[in-house]
């Protein structure tokens, strides 16, 4: 689904401050596959996604997405197949719009544009029903700016945004940093729930070692620009938190 060869980025390159954000990466995340990415700032975890998302382009190498080079596409190309939900709850949805119109215009997000009817009923239903799964009762708030709402709210719908097409690849940077605990669990159970139900293939990208411990069915490590750790299947399946906690502990 996704192939990373020989990535490496970096930044101000032959200059005093010249920083290697990533180093000879090639990694191949497979369909379905959910992979949580772990590590400590500068270890160049979000420049990982970035370059995937196309928000950036890698020095040398090559991203292959459904195979497909994908090297030099910038990010809106790369919207087909991709969707991105963001540390900052804000970066997602827009503002003075309404919960409706905001969940409109991610339907039709990788869509051509054409004249068309802006909100059906059958339409209004469908994201009145899927708003009612996350149990925060604004199912029936549909008209309401999304400006208005909490940052915990806005980042759970923009979730469910990202479900609104046919994007079979879902990028999460450190969606919780941001939020309080409660927000924080509805937020990765939501995901979690999502990503199983669409089949979609997810990197979570966090700092947080109990978060990294429960989700995915993969787990890397990255330090200085390197994965140090790649773990999955039945490797994933039995490390214990405490092993986690290790990796860090000097």
């Amino acid at each position: 689904m996704i192939e990373l060869q020989q990535i490496s980025k970096i930044f101000n390159k032959g200059k005093v401050n010249e920083v290697v954000a990533l180093n000879n990466i090639s990694l191949a995340i497979k369909e379905e596959e959910f992979i949580v990415v772990l590590g400590a700032n500068g270890s160049g975890k979000t420049t990982l996604l970035n370059i995937i998302s196309g928000t950036e382009f890698s020095s040398q190498g090559k991203v292959i997405i459904s195979d497909t080079d994908v090297s030099r596409l910038p990010e809106y190309k790369r919207s087909k197949w991709i969707a991105r939900v963001f540390q900052n709850p804000l970066s997602g949805t827009a503002s003075d719009l309404s919960i409706l119109d905001n969940f409109r215009l991610a339907s039709i997000r990788t869509t051509k544009k054409k004249l068309t009817i802006g909100v059906n009923d059958a339409f209004r239903n469908r994201v009145r029903d899927r708003i009612a799964e996350l149990g925060m009762g604004l199912e029936n708030k549909l008209e309401q700016a999304m400006g208005t709402l909490s940052g915990g709210q806005r980042q759970a719908l923009t979730l469910l945004m990202s479900v609104m097409d046919d994007s079979k690849i879902l990028l999460l940077d450190e969606p919780t940093a941001a939020l309080d605990p409660r927000s924080a669990a509805i937020i990765l159970q939501t995901a979690d729930k999502l990503i199983k139900q669409y089949k979609l293939t997810a990197v979570l990208i966090t700092h947080n070692l109990k978060e990294a411990h429960q989700y995915g069915n993969r787990l890397i490590r990255m330090s200085e620009g390197e994965i140090q750790k790649d773990l999955s299947g039945n490797e994933k399946n039995v490390i214990q938190l405490q092993d986690l906690y290790a990796w860090f502990s000097g």
